[in-house]
């Protein structure tokens, strides 16, 4: 029995791999730490779901410094959340990052229990949803998966199979936080006051495939007023 509650990966051995990691960066660029130390400058905010498969910067092979990051549960945006917005505001107003992508992902957990739960014949949406039914409907991820789960309700999928109903939850969540993120009192500074650093801010909505490894964009891309559309770089 104790032999089965020992941890499949020793944390040892990610001590050892940054070792090995950081020499090797050493020695293909050896100022590359001291510039780090110096200050950041990334060209983009991502704001994209904690699952442990879609690491950004592995994925979109950008090096330390490229991307500033933002992860929750089902890559949320929500209005009332002082987490991102905090994370908004430094990263556009203070950083100067051009490009914020929402990034949502296929069989995400988080979608899938919303969606669940909205096709269950018991779910009353106006009252507190208890997502995950083991916990109460006020624990913090059931407060947490609420709105997702009146967002996967709204679509009407009661009668859409999982595999079809899934993946058009997945792109309609991200949809629906690019809105959100148009909304921000930090985005909205930006498109008619500007920013500290004088740059414009485009947003944009893409879902990563586990089963490919690829990145698809949505184009819902939002541009600051009077600017044409533009890719990140």
């Amino acid at each position: 029995m104790a032999d089965q509650l020992k941890p499949t990966v020793s944390i040892e051995s990610l001590l050892e791999s940054n070792a090995q990691w950081a020499a090797d960066v050493l020695k293909a660029e050896p100022d590359f730490f001291t510039n780090s130390a110096k200050g950041q400058s990334p060209h983009t905010l991502w704001i994209g779901c904690a699952d442990s498969r879609v690491p950004d910067s592995v994925i979109t092979a950008a090096k330390p410094g490229d991307i500033f990051v933002h992860r929750n549960i089902a890559n949320q945006l929500r209005l009332d959340d002082p987490n991102v917005l905090s994370v908004l505001r430094y990263a556009v107003h203070y950083l100067g990052v051009e490009h914020v992508v929402i990034v949502g992902h296929t069989e995400c957990g988080g979608a899938a229990a919303c969606l669940a739960a909205a096709q269950s014949p018991s779910l009353n949406v106006n009252a507190p949803i208890a997502t995950i039914p083991s916990l109460p409907a006020d624990s913090s991820l059931n407060r947490w998966l609420e709105p997702l789960t009146k967002l996967a309700a709204s679509l009407k999928v009661s009668a859409i199979p999982h595999n079809e109903a899934l993946p058009l939850l997945v792109e309609e969540n991200v949809k629906a936080q690019v809105e959100n993120l148009s909304n921000t009192v930090a985005i909205q500074d930006a498109w008619t006051k500007g920013t500290s650093k004088g740059q414009n801010v485009w947003l944009h909505g893409w879902v990563y495939d586990l089963k490919t490894g690829l990145l698809k964009d949505l184009n819902i891309t939002r541009s600051p007023p009077g600017k044409a559309p533009k890719s990140v770089a």
